[in-house]
């Protein structure tokens, strides 16, 4: 080959690299995602065949856009290995959730609900709460709880509890 065609060619390949990085670096806050965990699961007793959970956590948005939610969606995993979808309690009911029901302890966070927004570069401290049509003794003994908050664009933040 000629000299003077690998010269370039090898010029050309590092431009190329070069506008790739920039173009990455430049749009690098634009992708929405966030990161965070749970911090605290509280559990009771509802009536014989229902009990609720609490769930306390932590939620940063690093990105350059608003995390707007869609849908908050909470799935039991228990010890034998099945799985079971909670209902959310509404960001409207956790008062009078947690004035009847005291082993629950205090709204220490506020809500998440639909179109609440977590805004670009916060942190924030949220709970949610959820019922399930199990008893209380079937969600001591269950093995992880899983949150799935939803943007309104599609993106989605996971995070598991291991009791």
């Amino acid at each position: 080959m000629n000299k003077q065609f690998l010269i370039f060619f090898g010029i050309g390949i590092v431009v190329i690299a070069a506008l790739l990085y920039f173009s990455y670096a430049t749009t690098k806050n634009n992708h929405l995602e966030l990161r965070g965990k749970i911090l605290k699961v509280r559990t009771g007793v509802l009536d014989e065949n229902s009990s609720a959970a609490v769930v306390d956590f932590r939620v940063a948005n690093p990105s350059d856009i608003p995390f707007v939610v869609r849908e908050v969606t909470a799935t039991l995993m228990e010890a034998n290995g099945a799985s079971e979808d909670g209902m959310m309690i509404s960001k409207s009911d956790f008062a009078q959730l947690l004035a009847y029901n005291k082993f629950l302890g205090k709204e220490y966070n506020g809500g998440l609900a639909i179109r609440d927004q977590i805004a670009p570069h916060t942190t924030v401290d949220r709970m949610v709460a959820i019922q399930f049509q199990q008893p209380a003794s079937a969600l001591d003994k269950a093995k992880a709880l899983k949150l799935v908050v939803q943007d309104m664009d599609g993106p989605e933040w996971t995070t598991e509890y291991r009791f």
